[in-house]
């Protein structure tokens, strides 16, 4: 795919899919925006990672569910590289627990991260590409539980429900400044938010028997649906999700 010339931020790229995303983007010749929240040693690694193969790529902390911190992370992107073309909302998180056990706090806390972010984001990002011209990118990472049930994550299940809605509406709006919206749906991916079924040899065998492939993804397999989708080639797609999950969804519970 080829992106250069373009600018893109990645939300929660420091790691799992988010840096896959972001490396595929700078492969491709974007320059990156790597956001991140805590400690910055997993970011600054990456930045320098892709400086090594000549990418242009900067790491910049902030919460995508504070509207604050949203607004500088596009500001401080432009200033930075002149312009935003592509806007990945991949920050995500999950606080399992039984429906009657969640706590208000983690309900709370997914939303906020896992909706609230990519509204906030997503409307940053459109006023920008607006302000700018040339249309943009903007592409959501959800998850097959956008559409598929799963006990004991309420909270993340919704917030991925609403995501799916979120998309489809947004691109609706947007699409007469050219802006293209798109949802990402991976179903079970090898990154540290699934390492704990991974390192259950029960709870694996369980996962991999839904999976009709047999496997997790790959993470670089996301980013290089994500590069597609940010690219030329991808201008006549808008609302609509890519699930990219092994055949997860045509399969689980069938057996």
């Amino acid at each position: 795919m080829n992106l250069h010339g373009k600018v893109a931020i990645v939300t929660g790229a420091a790691t799992g899919i988010g840096r896959a995303i972001a490396t595929e983007y700078v492969r491709a010749g974007a320059a990156v925006t790597i956001d991140y929240v805590g400690n910055s040693e997993h970011a600054d690694e990456l930045v320098k990672a892709l400086h090594l193969i000549d990418g242009k790529a900067i790491a910049i902390a902030a919460d995508v569910s504070d509207e604050e911190q949203v607004e500088m992370l596009v500001d401080q992107t432009v200033r930075s590289f002149g312009r935003l073309d592509i806007l990945v909302n991949n920050a995500g998180i999950e606080q399992p627990a039984p429906f009657l056990e969640t706590p208000r706090s983690a309900w709370d806390k997914v939303i906020a991260v896992n909706l609230t972010g990519p509204f906030l984001c997503a409307q940053r990002a459109a006023k920008q590409m607006v302000a700018q011209g040339g249309g943009g990118r903007i592409i959501n990472i959800s998850s097959v539980h956008e559409d598929m049930a799963m006990p004991t994550n309420s909270p993340y299940c919704a917030a991925k429900g609403g995501l799916r809605m979120l998309m489809r509406t947004i691109a609706v709006e947007l699409a007469p400044h050219g802006i293209t919206v798109n949802n990402v749906g991976p179903g079970a991916v090898d990154t540290p938010m699934d390492a704990p079924t991974k390192a259950d040899p029960d709870k694996l065998r369980t996962l991999l028997a839904e999976i009709p492939l047999g496997r997790m993804g790959h993470p670089q397999e996301i980013g290089e649906l994500c590069a597609f989708l940010a690219s030329d080639a991808a201008a006549y797609i808008t609302g609509s999700t890519y699930f990219i999950d092994g055949g997860m969804m045509r399969h689980a519970g069938s057996l």
